[in-house]
């Protein structure tokens, strides 16, 4: 095992679904010991497959967010389950949780509680909307928030439904949030030795991401205001956004209007003024574009746009991001065998760090897989690990034996 920045930290990591989770990958990556306290049913998004992926007995939903951890199955709700895990919060750094507010309260597992146990203790709570206030209890979902978030009314057409992002945007986004406060009261404990509650939001998380844009209104107050034509960004001149070529797409940001025109042959543009007509003719300058961008290939598109020193580039697809040289010369992916779910290639990490480099240690566990190794560790003897299992507060799943 390399030298790793979090290492001889340890998490638990009593969270569900992808922000929770991803945040404590994140940390794992690092070098954490990071132990995911489960269900003994298994985490609720080991029985939800994005895009139908169910894997072998990981589906590639929880297979993508819970690598470099390991599992404790236990049953919270049981006496004997509540007091493992107190146990083990004595000699946790951080307890992450995104519980549905007062759920925390109800298990006694908030953390007044638990800071009393340990002083210490980085604990962190994720929440949808806010641990309080009037919407509280609203679901926080990805969508319901990104819909929320006022961000998808910064693209498209005007009257026309708005599309939400591609991917899980808040849920990301939250993620990587709760990753940085972890690390910014991890440094702060190391200065002071006190722990300290941390509070994220999903819906704070997603409005903040938008500093620039929620800016341009509140300080510049410019409206949001979307067009006739489908534009990539109501605060961005015209054109901005994917403009569909002969035999495909591309991407345009934001040209010299009569570079632009001499380019593609567009001479109403060679006497207009970008920062000009590019806002009050933005429809127009739109189409005029998309008309001419139609009649060519997006190579020879882009081959005479890069040569005048216009910002474009090509529309991917997931294939063609996988295997485009910069992401392979980057090392973006990473690969690895997982003793159920074969060799697996899933991103990798988003930092590099020359002496400390992030690796994975394991994929993700299986159902309480790690068990009887977490409460071993802690100073549980092999007798109370098999009343624990016997009482079915805890569970353990073995690995099968390897194919020979």
């Amino acid at each position: 095992m390399t030298n790793r920045i979090l290492e001889g930290f340890r998490v638990l990591d009593c969270s569900i679904a992808m922000a929770g989770p991803f945040a404590a990958q994140r940390l794992g990556d690092l070098g954490a010991d990071v132990v995911k306290v489960e269900p003994v049913t298994g985490e609720w998004q080991r029985h939800a497959a994005a895009g139908g992926a169910k894997g072998n007995e990981i589906n590639v939903s929880f297979l993508s967010l819970n690598r470099n951890k390991r599992s404790l199955a236990v049953d919270l709700k049981s006496a004997a389950g509540k007091e493992v895990l107190l146990r083990l919060v004595e000699t946790a750094d951080v307890f992450l949780q995104n519980y549905r507010p007062g759920v925390a309260e109800r298990l006694g597992v908030d953390y007044k509680t638990l800071s009393a146990i340990n002083p210490r203790l980085v604990y962190v709570s994720m929440s949808g909307y806010g641990e309080d206030g009037p919407h509280r209890n609203l679901p926080g979902q990805d969508l319901l928030l990104q819909a929320k978030s006022g961000a998808m009314l910064s693209t498209g057409r005007h009257g026309e439904p708005p599309q939400p992002a591609g991917q899980y945007l808040v849920d990301a986004v939250t993620a990587s949030t709760a990753f940085e406060a972890v690390l910014a009261a991890l440094l702060h404990r190391e200065r002071t030795g006190e722990g300290q509650l941390v509070k994220v939001n999903m819906l704070d998380a997603i409005t903040t991401l938008q500093m620039q844009e929620l800016s341009v209104f509140t300080a510049g107050r410019v409206p949001q205001q979307r067009g006739a034509e489908p534009h990539a960004h109501v605060y961005i001149r015209s054109p901005y956004g994917t403009f569909k070529t002969a035999d495909g797409f591309l991407a345009l940001a934001m040209p010299d209007l009569p570079t632009l025109g001499r380019v593609i042959g567009e001479d109403a543009f060679l006497e207009m003024d970008s920062e000009v007509h590019g806002w009050t003719h933005r429809d127009e300058v739109f189409r005029r574009t998309a008309d001419r961008l139609a009649l060519r290939t997006t190579e020879e598109w882009l081959a005479d746009l890069t040569a005048a020193g216009i910002w474009c580039g090509p529309v991917y697809d997931y294939e063609q991001l996988v295997n485009d040289p910069q992401i392979r010369h980057n090392g973006t992916f990473v690969e690895y065998d997982h003793p159920t779910e074969g060799h697996v290639k899933t991103p990798g990490f988003p930092y590099s760090f020359e002496k400390t480099p992030a690796t994975i240690e394991r994929g993700a566990p299986l159902v309480g897989e790690h068990s009887r190794d977490v409460l071993d560790e802690a100073g549980f003897t092999p007798e109370e690990i098999a009343g624990l299992m016997e009482s079915g507060a805890i569970v353990e799943t073995k690995l099968p034996d390897p194919v020979r």
